[in-house]
Parts: C-alpha cells; sequence; structure tokens
C-alpha cells in the first residue's frame, strides 16, 4: 500500500529518537496545510504511516522535527537558542501509489536524511 513513513536516529548517541515531535504539512499554492503530528516511539519511528491509501496526493510537503526540544529532554546540552531547533524537511510526493520513507539523522549540530525504502 502507498503510505509516507519517517524514523529518526540520535547519532549523538547511538540510539533511535523516541519522544521525538514531528509535524507534516501540505504546501498548496502559498498556503501550509496542517495533515498531521506524531510523537516518535522507542524505535524513533511512529506508530503508523504519516499518509496512506488515498490520503498520498502528489505534491510538496514539510516534516518538522522539533530537535531542540528533543535534545533539551534528553540532557544534551545544547546552545541557547540551540544552532538546530525546529528541523524543516521539504520533499514532493511525484507518485501516488509509492512508499515514501524520509528518515533523519540527528546530532545537535548535524542531520542528514534522503529518501529511505
Amino acid at each position: 500500500m502507498a503510505h509516507l513513513s519517517t524514523h529518526v536516529l540520535d547519532t549523538a548517541r547511538g540510539v533511535p529518537a523516541a519522544a521525538l515531535d514531528v509535524e507534516l504539512y501540505a504546501l498548496r499554492g502559498d498556503e501550509r496545510v496542517y495533515v498531521t503530528s506524531t510523537v516518535t516511539n522507542a524505535d524513533g519511528r511512529p506508530d503508523g504511516p504519516l499518509m496512506a491509501g488515498d490520503r498520498l496526493e502528489p505534491g510538496v510537503y514539510e516534516l518538522i522535527f522539533q530537535a531542540g526540544a528533543y535534545f533539551r529532554r534528553v540532557g544534551i546540552t545544547i546552545t541557547n537558542p540551540p544552532f538546530l531547533d525546529a528541523i524543516v524537511i521539504r520533499f514532493g510526493i511525484a507518485d501516488p501509489a509509492g512508499h515514501y520513507h524520509v528518515p533523519l539523522l540527528l546530532s545537535p549540530y548535524g542531520y542528514s536524511t534522503y529518501r529511505g525504502s
């Protein structure tokens, strides 16, 4: 089934990023439309897909990962303001029948993403 998923790995601590807040928005012209929000589980993943089936529409989307709040909560010393706070990843969905996986590898001073499988 077509779906959008994510997971977050805390590369500073070498563990999945549990209890990290994630929001999803669709960009429709000049409008930013809220789609859903979730919190990662102990494996650093939402409990289910962010969008699936008929909800997966072609377009441009943004995932927002609340990294600053996560690092403060787990006790990692960060600057004030944090170098990385809300990390926004803008991506496109071209094939509504596809599987889109947007992982985040995270540390207080850098991050990486890619289209996963």
